[in-house]
């Protein structure tokens, strides 16, 4: 059962501030964005902000990077941003675009296995997974320690990414 809805419109308006925070991937493993640093942090969580072209108010995102557990060189970036007029948030993962893509992205938190999600499409920085945020997701985010994500080398190899979940409620809040 995968843990998203399908999102659409608005949602991939944001794209640009993906860009921005993500910056680019290369040889499987995801480069230091070229970027502002984080207006604020909240807990392992940064706080960036973008304006979008034709857009009078700024688009802000929470942001981390992680690396797999047993490979350094594998990447990916998670990003939680609530677009205007959205009634839910969306937690976006960016992988490298070398990831088995019939196999998705696995999320854990903590202990919890909250289910798999398709990729629904490429770009040269990463391939991108979304997540609706509805109250229930956000719940178990934020009263979680560690949210495990798994993407996948070839059907049968995944890599573990363990994305801290301390600041989110806060961060979470101030994107509202």
């Amino acid at each position: 059962m995968p843990f998203v809805k399908r999102l659409s419109g608005r949602a991939n308006c944001v794209f640009a501030l993906v860009l921005l925070v993500t910056g680019t991937m290369a040889s499987g493993a995801m480069a230091e964005p070229a970027q502002a640093p984080a207006k604020e942090k909240f807990g392992a969580w940064g706080y960036r902000c973008d304006k979008q072209p034709g857009e009078a108010t700024e688009q802000c995102a929470l942001t981390q990077q992680v690396n797999a557990e047993d490979r350094g060189n594998s990447a990916v970036g998670v990003i939680i941003m609530r677009p205007k007029g959205a009634k839910v948030g969306i937690m976006r993962v960016i992988a490298p675009l070398s990831v088995f893509l019939l196999n998705g992205v696995g999320l854990k938190i903590d202990q919890t296995d909250i289910g798999r999600n398709a990729f629904f499409r490429c770009f040269p920085s990463g391939c991108l997974a979304d997540a609706a945020i509805d109250d229930k997701l956000l719940d178990q985010l934020t009263k979680g320690k560690i949210a495990t994500i798994v993407t996948y080398m070839t059907p049968y190899d995944g890599m573990r990414h363990q994305v801290k979940l301390e600041g989110l409620r806060e961060g979470y809040d101030k994107l509202r």
